[in-house]
């Protein structure tokens, strides 16, 4: 079948990579975490959206209540959300009452919960900051973002994020030019026969191209994910590496993995298939991070073995 690197969180899998993942992304990144929450807590802050709850705890702010944090922790994994956080419950129905309890200085807002503005206002003020725009740059959008909000808390780390965050995608992109040159599809998976692919305009999307790298996927898709694709359009990009990005149904994956028709594609049987760590689809800046280094590492490997 070919190897299936999986880059995941085992010490005895030869092709681990989390762990050096890790120290190279988000060590890198939140280095000056603990230290801005320590020094200068600063004002008392909240968000419903993921994106900007992501970058608010990578620039250490003083975050005191976000939503569905156990499903966050699962699929962002990083940043570290404290437990002193408290849970607002669904994005999509958050509870305000629990808001209320947190007492906010401040509620940062996009344009996805834009509903829960006039509600929320009657907490704390709410400013809105929007990462995921029909016909606009992610990236971008996470940079001002990133940036507005440092400027607004007075967190330099806010800067310091955006930077270096750049200074790596560029080192990256060097060390990938010596590649194999084969384009890169980021999928992750509904079910056995479906999944969702993230196209030019998705974060993932994004990144790829910062790194100089191709995106498979040449169709249609709406600023994230196009889904659901039939599992049978794999066979329509031979030349692909494909690249699995968790959390995916249990069931599911293994019944894909486990089929006559995932065994017969040439990613599969050549090795050119990555199944990283999980990375927040409608994530910011952190997410970018985390996403450039899986792959970055997991290409490298390959290439290397």
């Amino acid at each position: 079948m070919g190897l299936l690197l999986r880059l995941e969180n085992h010490l005895n899998d030869p092709f681990s990579l989390t762990r050096r993942a890790m120290l190279a992304g988000a060590a890198a990144l939140l280095a000056t975490t603990g230290r801005v929450r320590a020094k200068q807590p600063g004002p008392r802050v909240a968000t419903l959206d993921w994106a900007l709850l992501e970058t608010l705890l990578a620039i250490g702010a003083n975050v005191v209540a976000g939503t569905e944090l156990l499903q966050f922790r699962q699929v962002a994994v990083t940043p570290e959300v404290p437990g002193t956080v408290a849970d607002l419950g669904l994005r999509g129905t958050p509870n305000f009452e629990v808001l209320r309890f947190a007492e906010p200085d401040l509620v940062f807002n996009s344009n996805f919960y834009a509903w829960a503005d006039p509600l929320m206002s009657r907490i704390a003020p709410v400013e809105s900051h929007s990462v995921y725009v029909p016909g606009e740059s992610p990236y971008q959008l996470a940079e001002k973002a990133t940036l507005a909000i440092g400027d607004r808390l007075q967190l330099a780390s806010a800067r310091s994020l955006v930077d270096e965050l750049s200074a790596r995608l560029d080192r990256y992109r060097k060390e990938l030019a010596g590649g194999d040159g084969r384009p890169i599809l980021p999928i992750n998976l509904g079910d056995a026969r479906h999944y969702r692919v993230f196209g030019s305009d998705s974060m993932f999307g994004e990144v790829l191209a910062r790194l100089g790298l191709r995106n498979a996927w040449s169709g249609t898709t709406s600023y994230s994910a196009m889904a659901p694709v039939g599992i049978e359009t794999l066979a329509t990009m031979p030349d692909a590496w494909i690249v699995l990005i968790p959390p995916h149904p249990e069931d599911a994956f293994r019944e894909l993995v486990e089929g006559a028709f995932w065994k017969t594609l040439p990613a599969v049987r050549e090795g050119r298939v990555l199944t990283i760590g999980s990375v927040n689809p409608y994530g910011a800046l952190p997410a970018a991070s985390r996403f450039a280094d899986f792959l970055a590492e997991g290409l490298s490997s390959a290439r290397n073995r």
